[in-house]
C-alpha cells in the first residue's frame, strides 16, 4: 500500500504496474484516481482528487448495508435530537470527521516515517522507507521521486532538511497550504496533460473520466462535466486550463468549505425545503453521502459497523 504522502501520484505506479495498484485513494489533498470528478458537479472536485481506501471500500458494500451504516450515522449528526440534521448539524460534523481523520492520518504517517523516533522526518528517512536506499529508479518510480523532493523541500519551511508539526502536514496534505498549491496543481496537469503543452483541454479532462471503450458515447454525466469545464473552470475561455486555473479547480477560494458542503447536500437532498434533512431524505440519497466529507468517505459508515 502507497504512503498517505503518496496518495496523490498513484496513478503513475499503475504505468509501471500494469493495473492499478492497491492503495489509498486522495482526500483532501484531498485527490482513487486524483483527478476523478463528481457526476453531479460538486463544489469539492478536490476532494475527489485527494481521496482515501474508504472510498473504494465502501462502493464494494451492498446498497442495503451502506444504507444501514449511514441510518447509523444519522443520529450522531442529529446533535439536538430534534429528528431532523440541520445546516449547522451538518457543518460542525463534517469539521469534527475532518479534524479526526487529518490527526489519525498525521499520526500514522509520522509514527511510520519518523525512523529514529526524534519526532521529526528527514528526507533521508523518508526516501529509505517509501523508496528503499537506491536512487537508481526509472520511469513512473523516477517521477515520483522527483515529486516527492519537491514537495519535500516546498514544506520544509525552516530549510533543515526535516519536517516537523505542521511541515509534516503541508508535505503530506499540500492541497490545503497556499505555498504548496503550485505543485499540485503542476503535478496535476502533468498526470491529465496528454498532448504535452503544459495545459489542460476539456478532451483531456473528459478522457480521465470516460470508462467506456473510445468512441462510445458521453453519458450524461460526462456532458455535464465539459459543460462545467467551459462554464466554470476555464476561466478565461481559451479552452484548456494553465496553473492557475488548476488552482481555482483543486483549491476554490471560500473561507467556510464545510458549510458550502453542507448546503450542497442539503440542497440536492432537501425534498420538502425545510432546511432540514430528515433520515428518510438523508437514506433516500444514500449514495451521494457516501461519497461525501460528512462520512469521510466511509470510514464513519465502516466503523458504524463495528462500534455503534
Amino acid at each position: 500500500m502507497l504512503p498517505a504522502w503518496l496518495w496523490p501520484l498513484w496513478p503513475l505506479l499503475a504505468l509501471t504496474s500494469g493495473g492499478s495498484p492497491q492503495a489509498p485513494q486522495p482526500h483532501f489533498g484531498d485527490p482513487p484516481q486524483p483527478h476523478s470528478h463528481d457526476s453531479e458537479g460538486l463544489f469539492w472536485d478536490h476532494a475527489a482528487i485527494w481521496g482515501a481506501k474508504e472510498a473504494q471500500e465502501q462502493r464494494e458494500l451492498p446498497p442495503e448495508e451502506s444504507r444501514r451504516r449511514l441510518g447509523l450515522l444519522v443520529d450522531l449528526m442529529d446533535s439536538d435530537s430534534s429528528g431532523g440534521v440541520s445546516g449547522e448539524e451538518l457543518r460542525a460534523w463534517i469539521l469534527r470527521r475532518h479534524r479526526g481523520s487529518r490527526e489519525e492520518s498525521l499520526r500514522i504517517e509520522r509514527s511510520r516515517l519518523d525512523l529514529d523516533g526524534d519526532g521529526a522526518v528527514g528526507w533521508d528517512e523518508l526516501h529509505r522507507e517509501s523508496f528503499g536506499d537506491g536512487e537508481d529508479f526509472g520511469g513512473s518510480h523516477r517521477r515520483l521521486l522527483l515529486r516527492s523532493r519537491l514537495r519535500f523541500q516546498a514544506a520544509d519551511a525552516d530549510g533543515d532538511r526535516r519536517l516537523r508539526g505542521e511541515e509534516l502536514e503541508a508535505f503530506l496534505h499540500p492541497e490545503d497550504f497556499q505555498h504548496l498549491l503550485h505543485l499540485v496543481a503542476q503535478e496535476t496537469i502533468e498526470d491529465l496533460d496528454q498532448n504535452g503543452d503544459g495545459l489542460i483541454q476539456v478532451d483531456e479532462y473528459i478522457a480521465d473520466l470516460q470508462e467506456g471503450p473510445p468512441g462510445s458515447p458521453e453519458p450524461p454525466e460526462l456532458r455535464r462535466e465539459r459543460e462545467q469545464f467551459l462554464r466554470d473552470r476555464d476561466r478565461d475561455g481559451d479552452g484548456s486550463l494553465g496553473p492557475a486555473e488548476v488552482q481555482l479547480w483543486l483549491s476554490p477560494p471560500s473561507s467556510d468549505w464545510a458549510g458550502l458542503e453542507a448546503q450542497h447536500l442539503i440542497h440536492h437532498t432537501d425534498r420538502d425545503q425545510d432546511g432540514s434533512l430528515s433520515r428518510e431524505e438523508i437514506l433516500g440519497r444514500w449514495e451521494l453521502f457516501v461519497g461525501s466529507r460528512a462520512t469521510d468517505y466511509g470510514q464513519d459508515l465502516h466503523r458504524a459497523h463495528d462500534e455503534l
